[in-house]
């Protein structure tokens, strides 16, 4: 958490008071540490390169991971697998059963996000269906704040601080609006000079 120290007192009992000033909501960690013995580092705060939306995605997955003891990616799928239906960011390929496992390791190869869910209701006897997800780098704004609030929620359900304030976490959307905006415009020229 980066912050300013505002204040230091000492109490008729001896012991030092210290404040300060954060953009950062600290209310879980007060409710969580309160009246507990708590060890405190301070330094002073080194010029960070700014976060991004994808960055805050990797934290809140990095934090859950950590609480229930399952690697980071694992996170980052369920959190692709919960949103799907309001995300929209997969495929439905009827695919036969013997050309699975060399689809999927090959949709794999395209990154962590890229990955399948077979699903048993294909009707064409070979056959199953298989739901191919879209790694969150090719999401639009809208999209990856689904996936956002989804951790979110899972981060307040495990009682975890989320260390990133309303300001920060809105320029964060912003900017990653802007780069979509600015790959789908680059995109769209593309086909209309092609075609």
């Amino acid at each position: 958490m980066i912050g300013k120290l505002k204040e230091v007192l000492r109490t008729a009992g001896g012991e030092w008071v210290v404040s300060f000033t954060t953009k950062a909501d600290p209310r879980l960690l007060f409710d969580q540490f309160t009246d507990k013995d708590v060890d405190i580092q301070i330094k002073k705060a080194s010029k960070r390169k700014t976060k991004t939306a994808n960055d805050f995605m990797w934290a809140m997955c990095t934090d859950i991971g950590k609480a229930v003891k399952i690697p980071k990616e694992e996170v980052y799928r369920k959190a692709l697998w919960e949103t799907r239906e309001e995300v929209g960011a997969f495929d439905t390929l009827l695919i036969r059963e013997d050309a699975i496992e060399t689809f999927r390791s090959i949709w794999f190869e395209k990154g962590i996000g890229w990955f399948t869910q077979v699903i048993d209701y294909a009707q064409v006897p070979g056959f199953k269906t298989v739901l191919a997800f879209h790694g969150s780098s090719t999401f639009s704004g809208d999209q990856i704040s689904v996936v956002i609030e989804w951790l979110k929620d899972e981060m307040r359900s495990l009682e975890l601080p989320i260390l990133v304030s309303k300001e920060e976490e809105e320029r964060m959307m912003s900017s990653w609006r802007k780069a979509y905006s600015r790959e789908t415009n680059a995109a769209i020229s593309a086909e209309k000079s092609s075609g």
